[in-house]
């Protein structure tokens, strides 16, 4: 079965084609446009994507050397994401669903994230744990079994990404966060600005990060800027080091409550190089198998949409034509027939 997974949720407009389970090519257009703005901004996204999805698409079909007529069904994010992005991939897929006379499978974006290691790891032993860490979210879930998914914990205010976007704008640095604060942390003394998370009281293994973002606006504000410059290594290195403290604090903490000693890391923040150092070193101390995608699959990405599709093709579960863009979808409201 070969299926095409088209991705718009958000500044990447993406698609790749799934053979049989195997990847056979990836293809993603980056909106670096909003780079100048400090962050993404909805309308100018949708309108790129409606500029680039039909050379992206072209291009993936051209590469893996595939013809339209050799598709089997496309699959596309409807959730969660903005509203007009998300509208134009499934306004997208649903006229090459009609034209092919195909089947249609809308895939949600997080489900998508929580299978990008089976991208190069097909063989999974279920239960495994996951921790889906990115701009938008930041939780934990028990995945029984494709399809079968627990919330063990959430966030509940701000997204680990989220925190690296804000603290990174506090900082003067660009946009995406991310990339920036690792970067400039490098060289810096991970010790050396003593931020610390908050616990939530009675939940002890869902996040807060918003606490944390307030911090370093204050520590800021009692700095002049060239003492900021000078020290920004400093506080980068910190600033990263207490989210990363905090996301395997909680991996360990799940890990305990569940008994399950496997756990996949996925989304945006799984490409940083810091966290996957630490979570490797805990993991190894502890006899628990830990999985990261590679760099090019954290990101968004329709490889992981495409894979999705694919199993959830060959579970006979397929999408309505009538099905609408969800932007707060969560993964427990995925629906197929």
């Amino acid at each position: 079965m070969i299926v095409l997974g088209i991705e718009t949720s958000c500044d990447e407009t993406s698609a790749a084609i799934v053979q049989d389970g195997s990847l056979l090519c990836n293809i993603v257009y980056t909106q670096e446009i909003h780079a100048e703005y400090g962050g993404v901004v909805p309308e100018v996204a949708s309108r790129e994507h409606d500029i680039h999805i039909n050379t992206v698409v072209n291009a993936a079909m051209k590469k893996s050397q595939i013809n339209f007529s050799d598709l089997d069904a496309v699959a596309v994010t409807y959730g969660p994401g903005l509203m007009g992005t998300l509208m134009v991939g499934l306004n997208y897929a649903k006229g090459l669903s009609i034209g092919l006379d195909i089947p249609f499978i809308g895939v949600n974006h997080m489900e998508g994230h929580l299978f990008a290691n089976l991208i190069d790891n097909p063989n999974f032993t279920y239960p495994f744990l996951c921790l889906l860490v990115s701009g938008g979210h930041t939780q934990i879930w028990q995945v029984n079994e494709f399809g079968d998914y627990q919330r063990i914990s959430n966030t509940r205010d701000d997204a680990a990404g989220e925190a690296f976007d804000k603290g990174a704008r506090i900082l003067g640095l660009g946009y995406p966060g991310g990339p920036q604060i690792e970067k400039n942390a490098k060289n810096g003394d991970p010790k050396k600005f003593p931020f610390t998370i908050p616990k939530i009281k009675n939940a002890e293994l869902d996040f807060s990060f918003s606490g944390l973002k307030t911090a370093i606006l204050y520590t800021c504000k009692r700095m002049e800027d060239s003492e900021i410059k000078m020290e920004l290594p400093h506080l980068c290195a910190s600033y990263q080091e207490v989210i990363i403290d905090t996301l395997i604090d909680k991996v360990k903490k799940s890990i305990a409550a569940t008994g399950i000693m496997s756990i996949a890391i996925a989304g945006g923040v799984a490409a940083n190089s810091r966290f996957r150092e630490k979570m490797n070193i805990m993991a190894k101390d502890n006899g628990i198998k830990t999985f990261f995608p590679k760099m090019e699959y954290c990101t968004d990405n329709a490889a992981m949409i495409a894979i999705a599709g694919y199993e959830r093709l060959r579970n006979g579960e397929t999408s309505a034509l009538d099905l609408k863009p969800v932007p707060n979808l969560s993964l427990d409201d995925t629906v197929y027939v």
